[in-house]
């Protein structure tokens, strides 16, 4: 059962006892099978021991790596200490969906595109946070059915939850030298999603690294955020960029960004084991709006009306219109200098807000620099 404390917590309040004669082992393999059929690939038990992620947490947090995310050190233990989250639960039932939505063929060719918008692979179709908290709340309830009433709590990405080290221990693969977590047959394209839980369901056998002594994640980092194996350096990941830090991208790495508008990909694009990638099969994952193949002219045209409108339901709302503007406004300094994109960034070239104005600036310093280079020539 799940009841409110008087501080707004979840708090699983069922004990062991409750569940005496209810055979766990069968019970196990049924939530995995239900999972399969609720559109998960795969599903595994983790118990609340996350000491060895917890220390990595907290180096990493030391060497200030997490930038301007203040939420990755603002929840002390309850990030790696499950029970201290929600306190009765004994297992993490941790699950993971497969997203990827065209060949990686195709999104190669369109990395550094000298018009089109890249935009990582994730954040093309419906707000994947919707997507596996909805199933997941499915799952609860066929557990329910079949079992009565239980603690539980669901988190997509939603709260101080070691998601990775989780999924780990739950066998679902390893945490790779990018930091993402790869799966030996299905690579790493793919979302997670969790279950707290107070039945203490026996657990799945953690997955040990496979990653050996390959550095393609590292070698094709475009700013090159993964400083060591294993340690990413947030401050310098495009995804970071683009996505969480709110302030003026630093001039250092505005070039290295190329196109990458939102997100990148381009750990896992080159990543061999996603030769194993399987693509989703997911209708909710599909591209909306073509965002798969945008040009960066088009999508810099998009007043703040047409841009809530076309990113209803996305992930991408997440960074608001400013940020947005920011980033295209970046990818089109990198762009091939035409009339048209110079023309889109001095349509904006006034009357913005101080961050986008700044950035559209810069951008048509690039095509002036370009403009005398071709000069020369």
């Amino acid at each position: 059962m799940i009841i409110l404390s008087a501080n707004q917590e979840l708090t699983l309040t069922s004990t062991r006892d409750q569940y005496g004669n209810t055979d766990m082992a069968a019970l196990r393999d049924e939530i995995v099978s239900w999972c399969r059929e609720l559109g998960f690939q795969q599903a595994g038990i983790s118990d609340i021991n996350l000491a060895t992620a917890e220390k990595r947490l907290y180096d990493w947090l030391a060497a200030r790596f997490h930038g301007s995310m203040d939420y990755m050190e603002r929840h002390g233990s309850k990030r790696s200490r499950p029970d201290v989250l929600v306190p009765g639960t004994v297992r993490v039932i941790s699950v993971r969906m497969d997203y990827l939505p065209e060949p990686q063929a195709k999104m190669t060719q369109l990395l550094d595109h000298d018009s089109r918008a890249y935009v990582s692979r994730y954040a093309l179709g419906r707000d994947y946070h919707k997507v596996l908290r909805g199933r997941l709340r499915q799952l609860t309830r066929r557990i329910e059915e079949r079992i009565g009433d239980f603690g539980y709590r669901v988190f997509v990405d939603s709260a101080p939850v070691l998601e990775k080290a989780i999924a780990e221990k739950a066998g679902l693969g390893w945490v790779g030298k990018h930091t993402n977590l790869i799966n030996r047959n299905e690579g790493s394209w793919f979302f997670l999603g969790e279950l707290y839980t107070d039945l203490p369901l026996p657990v799945d056998e953690v997955e040990v690294s496979h990653c050996g002594s390959c550095t393609a994640c590292i070698d094709v980092c475009p700013t090159k955020a993964i400083v060591a194996p294993y340690s990413l350096d947030a401050r310098r990941c495009i995804s970071y960029l683009t996505i969480e830090s709110k302030e003026p991208i630093p001039l250092e790495f505005r070039k290295a960004i190329g196109n990458r508008i939102y997100g990148c990909d381009d750990c896992q694009l080159f990543c061999p084991w996603n030769k194993f990638a399987k693509l989703t099969s997911e209708a909710d994952f599909a591209p909306r709006h073509e965002l798969d193949k945008a040009e960066l002219t088009e999508l810099f045209t998009w007043d703040e009306e047409t841009w809530l409108a076309k990113t209803e339901g996305s992930a991408i709302r997440r960074i608001g219109y400013q940020q947005w503007s920011r980033n295209l406004a970046v990818g089109l300094g990198n762009a091939k200098s035409t009339p048209e994109v110079v023309a889109a960034l001095k349509s904006r070239q006034h009357g913005e807000t101080e961050l986008v104005a700044e950035h559209v600036d810069w951008a048509l310093a690039q095509h002036d620099e370009q403009e005398m280079e071709t000069d020369d020539v």
